[in-house]
């Protein structure tokens, strides 16, 4: 590994380009092994840069077959070639034609990263450098052009040709069997951005009419015989592109949109410009083969990338210091999307339960980093839920603090300012700014600030005065790099509850405060409530107003309190969460299931149960309020010396006494819920389902008759009830289990897709043996390292989706992620370093799993790694 890919890059080294690329014109002749790309850059010298700079251009793995300047070939001595870059040490001062011919191997390209070759088709992926992998380039965020590309292939081979823009030329190449392809696309963007796909790929297609008129042609291109399961997918494109025209006024800009649905692929999705690439369990859909979430991830991942047109494309970063700006925006803007088409309260609880599952450990742990970090060594490593989520949660604090109209009034100013620019995380915040009169110099601090803040409240009530004090306290506890933290602004909002269960006035500083919204600004702070009548219960940090830890000084008589009245869903359902969490964390603690089986487990219960009956509130609601606290909910909850053995315990002995408990009205749910409806993937028939599968969940916990054996797999009639049968009975012991498993397998063994749900949910079966399990499952024919998506399914499920079976007490399972971690990263370092991220919160454990997490560390530490997982592994080795 070459030392120089491992040096540090900080943000306040950054400084613009020195040459700037106005125009592209690439030529790209498509082979298996010997792709020809023949590049024409108009460029110029930065006149905000010194003048007589070497012009240096990104490359990596290429054959240089040819440089030309102002139509002149250079010779060898005119240039300078090395590992990672090409440079010409004289070039005009006035404008220039920069020519590049270069060859790479599309086959051979393992990595997935630039142009490569899988299952015939070829693909590209070019964020966050991979377009350094095609030719020689100034690769990064900040160099946009505009883009014309031509793509010739093999017709029989490759009769579909893609790139971004509009399609403005094709036919036939004369006396060959070749064709050729041209597409332009006008917007400038950077190289990140650019996409192109060709390989014999069927297609459907659609339009849509945009709000002023125009006719936008969409098509989705996936693999000959897939056709029949796109509709939910151009449905979501389709719902998306209207819903962005109407929240904010964004209009889609070219004449084509299309998706490429592809099985070898890093990541989820790219939002290339006008061509969107997705990994294709993104795109397929079918009721026998795609589960309710799996058409939940399809819809929010096709509004995801689409809205990215213009927060990501139009408008981009800077930097890649800058990745929330369109991240985290994005994000926020997907999950508004998915709350307006469903159900709102229910998805507000799945974005909050994912960003205190992946984040808060990640703020807690030695990979802490900001929502824009300081600095990285390597950039594929800041694709993380700090960026993504948390950054998406920064977004939404601040329409929280200034108000919807003003807020998209901000957006509006921002796309005004920079609209074919690359900008930063002060321009966005500026336009807030502006249009608000708002100073947000201190909210600034939550794109800087590492680690998730801590706020502790309590309320005095004075019962002569009839007021209210809420006393307010904000840590931002020290994280790696960061030990001194400012106190933040932060959107606090909050209820007073009546004994009668009413809401009462919220009177501060003698006006009506009708939103319950606080700003919470200082160390210590208190808001003093008046003519308040008679003891209140607080609810406070309703609808999740910010990313933060809280603590109160409220009793399990007062959560139980919430439960039953709170008017806040968000609030209801985490008061739920917070009495569940408060018994399984004091039984595991001290090592007793007993405490998560006694007395407050019956009320637990009983509650449940009430939720549960309640037609006034939405199925999917319901469901989710019937789940308990996860295993790592737990273990994040503990903080500290995690025994994973006595959490899984502590939580498998609390279900079973809510399932024997409420069982009647489990199975009742069980036996009527969403039974008679046909299968639609809409929001109220996948809530009965969540509903009804809730409640199995729960009475199979119960091991008695009727429990597990109501997991009627094989009269499942939709992959949803399907998945979560198999679920169930893989925790078995039993020839029932391998039925199921060698049943389910027979039938989709065909099936890439649904057979990596086979995998996942063998991976995730928390069993005693399931390290052996899953090492037996390596060797499965059906099994590759070189396949992402299966990879994630076995490996990445164990990891991240079995906490028992990954902290198993003998280190049996850091052994066997480090071990195949260390494979892959020899051939597809981006997927190996994510894997490697499990072991992010290793120093929470006991000691005797401590001292096996860090052996497997110190191990991989020892090894010839990539950039990626070197960096990694010593961060979270780290010191202490």
């Amino acid at each position: 590994m070459n030392d120089s890919s491992r040096q540090t890059k900080f943000l306040r080294n950054y400084a613009p380009p020195a040459y700037l690329i106005e125009e592209v014109a690439l030529d790209v002749h498509l082979a298996p092994k010997n792709a020809r790309i023949a590049s024409k850059l108009r460029m110029r010298p930065n006149p905000k840069m010194a003048p007589g700079q070497p012009l240096v251009l990104d490359g990596e793995d290429l054959a240089l077959e040819r440089v030309a300047l102002d139509g002149k070939d250079l010779s060898p001595g005119d240039y300078a070639l090395s590992d990672g870059s090409l440079t010409i040490n004289s070039v005009p001062a006035q404008p220039f034609t920069l020519e590049i011919v270069t060859l790479c191997d599309p086959e051979a390209n393992t990595e997935l990263s630039g142009l490569y070759r899988s299952r015939g088709t070829y693909c590209t992926q070019c964020e966050p450098e991979g377009f350094r992998r095609i030719t020689y380039f100034i690769d990064r965020p900040d160099a946009l052009a505009v883009y014309t590309v031509r793509i010739e292939a093999d017709r029989a081979t490759t009769p579909v040709l893609l790139s971004n823009g509009n399609l403005i030329e094709q036919g036939d190449v004369a006396g060959t069997d070749r064709h050729f392809a041209v597409w332009h696309d006008p917007f400038p963007k950077p190289s990140y951005l650019f996409a192109l796909v060709g390989g014999d790929l069927a297609s459907v297609h659609d339009s849509f009419t945009t709000a002023s008129g125009r006719k936008v042609a969409l098509g989705i291109y996936v693999k000959p015989g897939k056709e029949d399961r796109c509709g939910w997918a151009m449905e979501s494109l389709k719902r998306a592109m209207r819903w962005d025209e109407e929240r904010f006024g964004l209009e889609y800009d070219l004449d084509v949109f299309n998706i490429v649905a592809v099985s070898d692929f890093n990541m989820g999705a790219m939002e290339n410009k006008g061509l969107n690439i997705f990994n294709d369990k993104l795109v397929l859909a079918r009721p026998d083969t795609a589960s309710d979430a799996d058409y939940h991830s399809i819809e929010s991942v096709i509004a995801h990338e689409y809205f990215h047109n213009w927060t990501g494309d139009r408008v981009t970063c800077r930097d890649w210091f800058q990745l929330c700006l369109k991240e985290g925006l994005t994000v926020f803007r997907d999950q508004e999307f998915t709350s307006d088409v469903r159900t709102g309260p229910v998805e507000r609880i799945i974005d909050a339960r994912m960003l205190k599952t992946h984040q808060y450990p990640e703020d807690a742990g030695p990979l802490a980093h900001p929502v824009r970090p300081a600095s990285y060594i390597e950039i594929n490593n800041f694709y993380t839920s700090t960026v993504y989520e948390k950054g998406a949660e920064v977004c939404r604090m601040l329409q929280t603090l200034l108000g919807a109209r003003p807020f998209r009034k901000g957006l509006d100013l921002y796309f005004e300012r920079h609209d074919g620019e690359a900008a930063t995380v002060e321009n966005f915040v500026d336009a807030m700014a502006d249009v608000s009169g708002r100073d947000l110099t201190q909210f600034m601090l939550w794109y800087t600030q590492s680690g998730t803040p801590e706020l502790a409240c309590s309320l005095d009530y004075d019962p002569h005065a009839k007021t209210a004090k809420l006393h307010v306290s904000q840590v931002v506890p020290p994280t790696p790099g960061q030990t001194s933290k400012e106190p933040m602004l932060i959107p606090l909002k909050v209820g007073l509850i009546g004994a009668n269960g009413d809401e009462l006035p919220l009177k501060l500083n003698g006006e009506i405060l009708t939103d319950g919204l606080l700003e919470v600004t200082d160390r210590e702070q208190v808001f003093e409530f008046h003519d308040v009548p008679a003891p209140p219960t607080p609810s406070l940090l309703r609808d999740f107003s910010a990313p933060v830890r809280l603590t109160t000084s409220l009793d399990a008589n007062q959560i139980e309190f919430l439960m039953m009245h709170d008017s806040d869903p968000f609030n209801r359902w985490q008061a739920t969460q917070t009495y569940a969490g408060n018994l399984l964390t004091a039984a595991a603690r001290e090592g007793d299931v007993g405490r998560a089986t006694g007395k407050e487990a019956v009320r637990l219960a009983q509650a449940l149960a009430t939720a549960a009956r309640d037609d006034t509130l939405r199925p999917a609601y319901r469901a989710e309020t019937l789940k308990l606290p996860s295993e790592s909910d737990i273990a994040r909850e503990l903080a500290r010396n995690v025994d994973t053995d006595a959490v899984h315990a502590a939580r498998e002995a609390l279900r079973a006494k809510i399932g024997g408990s409420i069982g009647d009205t489990l199975a009742a749910l069980y036996d009527t819920a969403g039974t008679d409806a046909p299968f639609s993937p809409d929001p109220q028939s996948a809530g009965l389902r969540a509903l009804r599968l809730a409640a199995l969940d729960l009475l199979a916990a119960t091991k008695a008759p009727g429990g597990a054996r109501r997991a009627h797999y094989r009269e499942a009639s939709n992959m949803t009830d399907a998945i979560m049968a198999l679920s169930i009975l893989s925790q078995l012991q039993s020839p029932v289990r391998d039925d199921a498993l060698a049943h389910f397998y027979a039938r989709w063994e065909d099936e890439p897709l649904v057979l990596d749900k086979w995998f996942a949910v063998q991976a995730r079966a928390t069993r005693p043996d399931s390290v052996e399990t899953v090492r037996a499952l390596l060797t499965h024919p059906k099994f590759s390292l070189k396949n992402p998506n299966r990879v994630r399914a076995l490996i990445g499920s164990f990891a991240q989706a079995n906490p028992s079976g990954f902290n198993r007490a003998d280190g049996a399972g850091y052994a066997l992620l480090a071990g195949q971690a260390l494979e892959i990263d020899r051939f597809n370092p981006h997927v190996a370093a994510r894997l490697l991220g499990a072991f992010e919160s290793w120093r929470t454990l006991e000691p005797g799993r401590q001292r096996h997490a860090k052996a497997a560390l110190e191990d991989l530490a020892g090894q010839s790694l990539s950039t990626d997982s070197y960096e990694i592994v010593t961060k979270t080795l780290g010191d202490g």
